[in-house]
């Protein structure tokens, strides 16, 4: 059969047949999802799996190039079954389409290694486009989702400073007091006392000297003489 996988375990997609096996605990949503593909150009259903488990002894029996995932089944979710698939059968790509687009369901499904994720509103020509570009490897996101982690990314970690907390305690790290640190900043001075007080809390620090000492010591803030 063409399009099977190489040496370096990628497949080759080039004019071959892309296998899916659809993984849903909804009998009405495997048919529905099995009859949109079957008339698809060169794109076979290759099997079914009402669970997790069941998706990854389905995959090793008719070796699916791709595995159409559901997330929130009983018996076994989704993420644990997109990690045994990562580990054991890294060739298979899985993209998840579900109804959930929460980051409590999206990130565990990314890091276990998912390829794309697609919510089930996704139009026919979409996914069916979805479904090839993961054959290739390619990375395949909702517009929801894609969002969703842009801003995850954006957002500092718990107990990370942010930009404006790290300027202000640089600020205050060269000997300048509030109502002067307002002023370089164009805010107001209660702005100023609200970002240190943030800062103090995610440091674990009780004021602005040991917070200042704290973000130095973190590496959050160069040290005196570090500077250009």
């Amino acid at each position: 059969m063409t399009g099977r996988a190489d040496g370096t375990g990628r497949a080759d997609r080039a004019g071959g047949l892309v296998r899916v096996l659809i993984a849903d605990d909804h009998p009405v949503v495997r048919a529905g999802l099995t009859g949109m593909l079957a008339g698809a150009d060169g794109i076979e259903v290759a099997g079914e799996a009402g669970s997790g488990p069941e998706a990854v002894a389905a995959a090793r029996r008719c070796a699916p190039d791709v595995v159409l995932m559901d997330l929130r089944m009983p018996g076994g979710g989704g993420a644990a079954a997109i990690a045994r698939l990562s580990a054991e059968l890294p060739r298979i790509r899985v993209l998840v389409l579900t109804t959930y687009d929460t980051d409590t369901d999206i990130l565990p499904a990314i890091e276990a290694g998912a390829t794309g994720y697609l919510l089930k509103d996704t139009p026919r020509d979409a996914l069916l486009a979805a479904i090839r570009a993961a054959a290739r490897g390619e990375t395949v996101l909702a517009p929801a989702v894609a969002g969703r982690l842009l801003h995850r990314m954006r957002e500092p970690a718990p107990g990370q400073l942010s930009p404006r907390e790290t300027q202000v305690l640089a600020l205050a790290a060269r000997g300048l007091t509030n109502q002067e640190i307002a002023a370089v900043l164009y805010v107001s001075e209660a702005t100023v006392k609200t970002h240190l007080l943030r800062a103090c809390a995610k440091l674990g620090v009780a004021g602005r000297t040991a917070a200042v000492a704290k973000a130095i010591q973190s590496g959050a803030l160069p040290a005196a003489g570090d500077g250009p």
